[in-house]
């Protein structure tokens, strides 16, 4: 079970996972959350690394491109909060990287890095 926390930073509405476990499974699930944010007003979101399902780590898989990809069309932003040092993928590395120096998805250490990349 999960729920979002909708807060506001400098006048921008964020919507928080709030969960325990895996949310995320799949693209579907993706976008579940994102109408959920959207219903409230949010076009920005905060998701923590265990909120996803690990295959989205493994490039390979597809499932990173496909979430980041619902995010494009809907005109929402992310920022996922985690210890993605612990990744070897250099693969993997060089997306996070590129990311971070995009607007559409972010890849974060801590919740306060995330809203001050989600408002900015």
């Amino acid at each position: 079970m999960w729920e979002l926390e909708i807060f506001a930073a400098n006048n921008q509405k964020i919507a928080e996972i709030v969960a325990d476990g895996i949310v995320v499974n799949d693209a579907n699930e993706a976008l579940d959350v994102m109408v959920n944010a959207g219903y409230y007003g949010a076009r920005r979101m905060i998701w923590y690394e265990k909120h996803l399902n690990p295959e989205f780590f493994n490039l390979r898989s597809g499932l990173a491109g496909e979430i980041l990809q619902k995010f494009a069309n809907y005109q929402m932003t992310l920022a996922i909060v985690g210890e993605f040092e612990k990744f070897k993928s250099s693969s993997l590395r060089a997306f996070i990287v590129e990311s971070n120096r995009g607007n559409l998805a972010f890849f974060v250490p801590d919740k306060e890095t995330a809203i001050f990349k989600l408002v900015k």
